[in-house]
């Protein structure tokens, strides 16, 4: 028999798009030969929902979309990932579609509540496995989490359609713990379907089939795996769709990051080899992340395009060539702002960068602006020696005129400061923080430095002189970064320990950190953590950022023990 893998970019909420979306692909998955068709966890709704299911009209919404999508489907069978209500209770389902009738659902039963997931908050958890029958096959389905983790009791009981064939049905979570999937197997599972939405971090895809070849060893099931592809909010979905043998070996992989469909032929509960797509590199990947997130974003979302203040430093630089490389120089705005501390390097590199992208460069001098802040302050200021007051004044000048030219064209303003800037509070609330999507907000200053020379490596579009010179946010005379904050490669490794690793001071200090650094940079952190409260949203690309998995209160007495 043939499984067609449905690797779809669901936008939550557009029922009716998502709909027409899994309707397509099953057109053309049924025009393939394809005897059943795969979708990702929640792909009706898309992922994740959040407290859109605790509305009883968006969930009767959903249940209206499945009646709609099962009578478009014929002559193949599906199974798609929704929410449904059952007995009062939330699930995260994923249901059998077959003759325009659902004949099987599945419940998901591990529910992830940790980092970006709060599953917990709205769905309870299934009991029972999901086998159906497909052409002589017995599939199982499992949602995610469901195959992860160890093993642990399970009592199997067949759900579903029966025709002499069996399939396991898990959803994400439940395929990262032995129980589900063995339940699946104990009921008759031949071959195991697993539907997730798992979103990208730096390394996922190697977890994630590390973990399904345990479940492969363990239950003796190959298995197939569907992910969710596209940008929600701060979260990416890379897709990567695979088929694992038996033996676990990967027989079939879709591409990162793009839409699209596979199709893999099964015999005797076996997959037979098929197209798998070529790995990415990792700097290629984590570029193809951001371009993703940037442009879901923007297109979900309705704006026209975006715009930023292009600086003449590397990150800004970056920020731009991501923005066009996702939206089309058409779509995208620089502009760029001097003031009397810009080098002429710095607006020379702006206007090159803009030239080598195609993008159009407007110039707004700030200094006679600047200057009339501070007449109008001076009474104000008398006496009182010029410091970081000042620099901030310029850089919320420069904010102001971007969201002015938001306010006027539409277009959404993308911040350009890195993770260790936000980690540290090296930022300038309602200054260079103004905007609504922040492109680097997950991504490590060495990271950057690492981007822009694979992006370059593709095409030249940064000037070599922009990673090289010492970087300066240029708001007084022959300023660096390094004058305020400890030199990056030290800071990230400090920051990568402390916020991602979650490792206290003292075993940060026994890696053999400076007690200094570790001291100052905790508390950059801890002092930083109401502005980053305030700072728009970024694409998460590590295992933890600065947004949905990053929960610390503001006020916060806690004072780390360092000896």
């Amino acid at each position: 028999m043939k499984i067609a893998i449905a690797q779809i970019n669901a936008t939550v909420g557009d029922l009716s798009g998502n709909v027409a979306r899994i309707t397509e692909f099953a057109a053309r998955a049924r025009r393939a030969g394809a005897d059943l068709m795969v979708t990702p966890e929640l792909a009706l709704c898309g992922y994740p929902p959040e407290d859109l299911l605790l509305r009883e009209d968006f969930l009767a919404a959903c249940d209206q979309a499945l009646g709609d999508l099962a009578a478009r489907a014929r002559d193949i069978t599906l199974i798609v990932g929704h929410p449904r209500v059952a007995d009062g209770k939330r699930y995260n389902s994923a249901s059998i579609i077959q003759n325009g009738r659902i004949v099987g659902t599945y419940d998901k039963q591990r529910l992830p509540n940790y980092t970006v997931f709060d599953e917990a908050r709205y769905f309870e958890p299934g009991g029972a496995p999901c086998v159906c029958g497909v052409n002589g096959v017995k599939f199982g389905v499992n949602i995610c989490e469901d195959a992860w983790g160890a093993q642990g009791p399970a009592t199997a009981r067949t759900r579903g359609a029966d025709t002499g064939a069996r399939l396991g049905i898990n959803i994400c979570a439940d395929s990262w713990n032995a129980e589900a999937p063995r339940a699946a197997r104990e009921a008759g599972a031949t071959v195991l379907l697993v539907l997730n939405a798992s979103p990208y971090h730096l390394g996922k895809q190697r977890v994630r089939q590390d973990v399904m070849r345990e479940r492969v060893a363990e239950t003796g099931l190959a298995l197939v795996y569907v992910n969710m592809v596209g940008g929600q909010d701060e979260l990416v979905f890379d897709g990567g769709s695979f088929v694992m043998s038996r033996d676990g070996a990967v027989m079939h992989q879709l591409p990162m990051f793009d839409e699209a469909m596979g199709l893999v032929t099964f015999t005797d509960g076996e997959p037979q080899p098929a197209e798998i797509a070529a790995p990415l590199a990792l700097e290629a990947e984590v570029y193809r992340a951001l371009q993703l997130g940037v442009r879901d974003y923007i297109n979900k979302n309705g704006f026209p395009g975006a715009l930023l203040g292009l600086s003449g430093g590397i990150d800004s630089a970056l920020t731009l060539a991501v923005a066009v490389d996702a939206l089309g120089p058409e779509r995208v705005r620089a502009v760029m702002m001097p003031s009397q501390y810009t080098a002429g390097m710095s607006v020379e590199d702006a206007r090159a960068e803009a030239r080598a992208l195609k993008v159009r460069c407007t110039e707004i001098a700030i200094k006679p602006m600047f200057d009339a802040f501070l007449k109008a302050l001076s009474a104000e200021f008398r006496g009182l020696p010029e410091d970081a007051t000042e620099e901030n004044i310029q850089s919320r000048i420069r904010g102001t005129l971007l969201m002015a030219l938001s306010n006027k064209t539409g277009a959404i303003v993308l911040t350009t400061g890195n993770k260790s800037e936000m980690g540290t509070g090296y930022a300038t609330l309602y200054g260079d923080m103004a905007g609504g999507f922040g492109v680097l907000k997950d991504v490590t200053k060495m990271m950057v430095y690492r981007l822009a020379n694979y992006r370059n490596s593709v095409s030249p579009v940064i000037p070599q002189r922009v990673i090289e010179r010492a970087p300066s946010a240029e708001l007084r005379p022959n300023q660096t970064d390094q004058d305020s904050l400890p030199p990056y490669p030290v800071l990230d490794a400090i920051m990568e320990a402390y916020v991602e690793n979650d490792l206290s001071p003292k075993e940060i200090i026994a890696q053999g950190h400076s007690r200094n650094d570790v001291e100052r940079l905790v508390r950059m952190v801890r002092l930083s953590e109401y502005k980053r409260r305030q700072a728009p949203i970024g694409i998460r690309i590590t295992p933890r950022g600065f947004g949905k998995d990053w929960r610390f209160p503001i006020t916060n007495k806690f004072r780390h023990q360092f000896d």
